[in-house]
């Protein structure tokens, strides 16, 4: 490679460690600027035209994360998150029935609204029940962040490596269920027995004082309106609508609104995730054309019996370095070159996701609990997650590569 293909390279990796680190020593910077920096950089030094970084940006995807947010920040104006936070605790009768009712809540909610967006709004609950219950915290704020994760994987609009996927792949939102939801839905029954067997002396069989519903202020004009928004979106999504344009036009209905001035919708949306995202698709096209270039004979084919697990392998490793939407972006070119990629992109998102369960670090979702659960005074330490969350990355990974290569 020439000097000036040096320069553009050491420029992306370096963009790439500050994203994973998330931040660079002495500078104010975060992963959105860190990545912004990074592209202007290539831009302007001739890595990449103005047309081919615009390009360069999905703007499906972008439209489809705006959506959805706007979709999450409505239902959490409206109250509806804490609502059903209360419900689901409310029915617990035991520390094993609480636990179940944990994970399998968290990870169905996770599937349609954002694993970030459901333990912000769990944690705060959860946590103010087990100190007023006097239960070990630990074991119910591991299973509420690692059934997140598990669960998101089951649908295209569950995080954000999943949109980037079926907007890319063009893999219907049906067929992406069918083929994830199952293993999904096992890797909560891994993640639900796995804490008991970890945890023994917690659910040991014994009652626990019924739960005193908390007040929820609840909107009610602005819940129905929502509900609306959201069945219409699921059924487009069933029909065969395009996910964005479901997600988008369920958007723009909500924000059709003479109840809610739309500043408080928009100052609660994260601009600096779609900033983010937009520059590092710019940074990581630049690197594509590298990979594509130089390393693609090194990358196991899906003709192989073990490309499967060798790909689950480099996706789950590469996502614990540099995070898993990063590696999504890497991987993607790579998997878009290739004849008849439809697993391959199924198992990137698959295994993408089931990889932020390995350490506290894996995740936003995971980072998320354990900063609300500080903040109330209880400390979720990194080798205390790792009890639970390398064995749940292994198995649900395991389990996973081994029902797509049989059922996909």
């Amino acid at each position: 490679m020439l000097y000036r293909d040096w320069f553009f390279l050491l420029v992306v990796i370096i963009t790439i460690i500050g994203v994973a680190v998330g931040r660079f020593p002495v500078f104010r910077m975060n992963r959105a600027t860190i990545a912004l920096v990074g592209a202007a950089l290539l831009i302007s030094t001739g890595a990449i035209s103005l047309d081919e970084a615009y390009k360069a940006i999905d703007i499906n995807t972008i439209v489809l994360l705006f959506s959805m947010m706007v979709i999450n920040v409505n239902l959490r104006l409206c109250g509806f998150f804490k609502l059903l936070a209360n419900r689901i605790v409310q029915l617990a009768k035991t520390p094993g029935q609480l636990l179940l009712l944990i994970v399998f809540a968290s990870g169905f909610l996770s599937a349609f609204f954002l694993n970030d967006t459901v333990v912000i709004m769990f944690t705060p609950l959860l946590v103010d029940l087990l100190l007023v219950l006097k239960r070990n915290p630990m074991p119910y704020l591991i299973a509420l962040a690692t059934s997140a994760n598990v669960g998101s994987a089951a649908t295209i609009v569950g995080n954000p490596q999943n949109m980037i996927v079926g907007v890319i792949s063009q893999i219907s939102f049906v067929e992406f269920s069918l083929a994830l939801a199952p293993p999904a839905f096992l890797g909560l029954l891994v993640v639900f027995v796995l804490v008991k067997i970890i945890y023994p002396a917690e659910f040991k069989k014994q009652s626990i004082t019924p739960f005193t519903e908390n007040q929820v202020n609840v909107f009610k004009p602005l819940l129905y309106k929502s509900m609306v928004a959201l069945i219409l979106m699921v059924i487009a999504f069933f029909a065969g609508v395009p996910v964005t344009l479901a997600a988008f036009a369920a958007a723009a209905l909500l924000l059709f609104t003479r109840r809610i001035k739309p500043e408080r919708v928009f100052i609660e949306l994260d601009w600096s995730l779609l900033v983010f995202f937009a520059c590092l698709f710019i940074v990581t096209d630049v690197l594509g054309s590298y990979l594509l270039g130089s390393s693609q004979h090194l990358i196991p084919q899906p003709a192989s019996d073990t490309a499967l697990f060798e790909w689950a392998a480099i996706a789950v490793v590469l996502s614990n370095l540099i995070s898993n939407v990063p590696a999504v972006m890497v991987l993607s070119p790579i998997i878009k070159s290739m004849v008849d990629p439809e697993r391959l992109w199924l198992l990137l998102a698959l295994s993408t996701t089931f990889a932020g369960n390995l350490t506290l670090l894996g995740s936003v979702a995971n980072l998320i609990v354990a900063e609300l659960a500080r903040k109330r005074g209880l400390q979720l330490r990194f080798n205390e997650y790792l009890k639970v969350g390398v064995p749940v990355t292994i198995i649900t990974t395991i389990i996973g590569v081994l029902w797509i290569y049989v059922f996909v």
